[in-house]
C-alpha cells in the first residue's frame, strides 16, 4: 500500500514542483551539487503521505506512540520543507533550528514510550534497567544521530533511499525474528515507501526527497530500531541496529572527526562523505552505489548473525 501511494503521488508532485519553482538548482560554487539540471524537491510529501496513510490503516489502535510518531514526523516535515525552500533560493538554512526541532521530535517519542531502557546482563541473565535520565539522553542521541546521518548521506542519486531500504529490511527481519509485530509493520511500510521513491530517484534522478524526506526516513529508522532491535537487547544485540545503519553511521563519524580536526563546524556541508570521495576517485555513480550498497548489505548480514548469538 505504501509503495503504490508513493508511486502514484510522485508524478503529480513533480509537476507541481516545476510549476511553483520548488526545485534544487545546480550551483557551480557548491562542490556537493553534482546534478546539472533543476530537480524537484517534493518526493518527501509522497513518502510522508504513503507511510502515514498505510500506518493509520493497519495500526491496531491509536496509542500515545502513534500520536507521537505523527506529531514528530510533521515537525520534521515542516522544518525540512523550510530548509528545502532555502535550497531553492540558493541559500543554506541555519543548522540550530533544525537541530532543535530534531531533538524535540526525539523527545516527543521518548515521552510516548519509545526509548532505550537497558540490556540483559550476560553473566546474571537479569535485565539492567538504566536510570531514567540516561535513557532520555541515549534515546535522544540515537534518534538525532540516525536522523542526521541519513540526511548527510543524501548526496547523490539513489544513495540515501537505497541505504535506508537496506537498513529497514534488516530491522524488519530482526523484528520478525524477535516477534515484534509493531516494529515489523513500521519497517515494511517504510520499505515500500522507500522502494517506490527509488523508482524515480535512481540515477539519473527525476526527483529528490530533500531535507524533509531524508530526515523523516532517518527519524523512522531510529524509532523502529528503538522499538524493536534495541528493546530488551543483550550485550551483543545492542550492535545490531548500529551495524544495520553501518555505512551512514561510520562514514559520518569519519566526516565529523575530519571536520573537527580541520577546525570546521560539524554541520558545515562539504564533499567529504564517502560517496563524494569515491566519485572524485573516478568511479561512476552506479559503481559508487553498487559498492556502498554491497558494504551496507555485508553490515546487515553481520548484524543478523549477531542476532543468532545468545549473548
Amino acid at each position: 500500500m505504501s509503495f503504490i501511494i508513493v508511486l502514484l503521488l510522485i508524478p503529480p508532485l513533480r509537476k507541481l514542483a516545476f510549476r511553483i519553482d520548488f526545485v534544487d538548482k545546480p550551483r557551480k560554487d557548491v562542490e556537493r551539487k553534482i546534478h546539472k539540471e533543476p530537480i524537484p524537491l517534493t518526493a518527501s510529501y509522497a513518502i510522508f503521505v504513503g507511510f502515514m496513510a498505510t500506518y493509520l490503516v493497519f495500526v491496531d489502535e491509536i496509542t500515545m506512540k502513534t500520536v507521537a510518531i505523527i506529531i514528530s514526523s510533521i515537525l520534521l516535515l515542516i522544518i525540512g520543507t523550510i530548509d528545502d525552500w532555502y535550497k531553492t533560493h540558493g541559500k543554506d538554512f541555519p543548522s540550530l533550528p533544525k537541530m532543535l526541532v530534531q531533538v524535540s521530535a526525539a523527545a516527543i517519542v521518548f515521552f510516548a514510550g519509545v526509548s532505550f531502557e537497558g540490556f540483559y546482563n550476560p553473566l546474571s541473565g537479569e535485565f539492567v534497567n538504566l536510570p531514567y535520565a540516561l535513557q532520555f539522553v541515549l534515546t535522544i542521541l540515537w534518534i538525532f544521530g540516525v536522523t542526521t546521518v541519513i540526511n548527510f548521506s543524501d548526496g547523490m542519486d539513489g544513495l540515501a533511499g537505497g541505504l535506508s531500504t537496506i537498513s529497514a529490511v534488516t530491522l524488519f527481519i530482526v523484528a520478525l525474528t524477535k516477534g515484534q509485530s509493531d516494529s515489523a509493520m513500521l519497517a515494511i511500510i517504510l520499505i515500500g515507501a522507500a522502494i517506490a521513491y527509488l523508482r524515480y530517484n535512481k540515477p539519473p534522478a527525476k526527483i529528490f526527497m530533500g531535507d524533509a524526506g531524508a530526515t523523516f526516513l532517518g527519524f523512522m529508522l531510529g524509532v523502529i530500531a528503538l522499538d524493536g532491535a534495541f528493546k530488551q537487547a543483550t550485550v551483543l544485540s545492542i550492535f545490531i541496529p548500529i551495524l544495520a545503519l553501518g555505512v551512514p553511521i561510520f562514514d559520518n563519524i569519519f566526516v565529523v572527526i575530519k571536520r573537527m580536526m580541520q577546525g570546521k563546524p560539524i554541520y558545515q556541508a562539504d564533499a567529504t562523505q564517502v560517496h563524494y570521495r569515491l566519485l572524485h576517485s573516478g568511479l561512476k555513480p552506479t559503481q559508487v552505489l553498487s559498492f556502498l550498497f554491497l558494504i551496507s548489505v555485508c553490515f546487515s548480514l553481520f548484524s543478523i548473525i549477531l542476532l543468532m548469538i545468545p549473548v
